[in-house]
């Protein structure tokens, strides 16, 4: 049974620095102490709650997402991959309180949700493997037809989001979104630290990081995950 969900940033160390001062800005969190035998790993630290959001420095590749599934019955850090190529890892608990959404005093946001954008040809094993391995529903959404979310239990912190791409790539990759009360204030948030608008769309807008990585801004309730 997966009871916490983790998120990592994997950055290229050349945009590192960068990339996470950008997240450690749009999440109002702190950075601990790196990490690792090459100081390669921090956390993003809430200022209540348990973490949830990790970085990871990358010795070479692009930047990208994975997630680690926390499971009482893990003994130890596994590494594995669904059928579609995306690499997670199934670690032993340790976390337990959600955090709250940042308020910021005009509104609150909340990074909330790992989208996974899977080919289309890979959709029906993928959705499958994700509903069967974390034991939660897959749900329709109401919104697009191409998205389907996992009902996530009560406290787990991050949904995960499932995408069915039209456009052809290799494998599946992943991306945040962050949810919010006010999307045009987030926005703009966001443009002051350097981000840029890619598509604005009725329920959710496009962006892209200082450093070139994709991730959403949605109207979602940031307290539940819901529109």
């Amino acid at each position: 049974m997966i009871s916490w969900t983790t998120a990592f940033l994997d950055l290229p160390a050349e945009s590192f620095d960068e990339a996470v001062e950008f997240w450690c800005a749009v999440t109002g969190y702190a950075l601990s102490e790196s990490r690792g035998d090459d100081g390669e790993f921090a956390t993003l630290v809430p200022p209540e709650g348990d973490a949830f959001l990790r970085v990871q420095r990358l010795q070479s590749g692009p930047a990208g997402v994975h997630v680690d599934l926390h499971d009482p019955e893990s003994t130890g850090l596994e590494l594995r991959q669904s059928p579609g190529g995306f690499t997670f890892c199934v670690v032993p608990v340790r976390e337990a309180a959600r955090p709250a959404p940042t308020d910021w005093g005009t509104h609150v946001s909340l990074v909330d949700q790992v989208c996974l954008d899977i080919p289309a040809r890979l959709w029906e094993v993928e959705s499958r493997f994700w509903s069967e391995l974390t034991g939660w529903p897959l749900a329709q959404s109401a919104v697009r037809k191409e998205f389907w979310a996992l009902e996530r239990p009560a406290g787990i912190p991050l949904r995960f989001l499932l995408q069915r791409l039209d456009s052809f790539q290799d494998t599946v990759t992943a991306h945040f979104d962050i949810a919010c009360s006010d999307v045009s204030l987030e926005v703009a948030r966001h443009l002051e630290l350097g981000a840029t608008v890619q598509a604005e769309l009725p329920w959710w807008t496009s962006m892209q990081t200082p450093t070139g990585s994709a991730y959403c801004i949605t109207s979602r309730n940031p307290a539940t995950g819901r529109l």
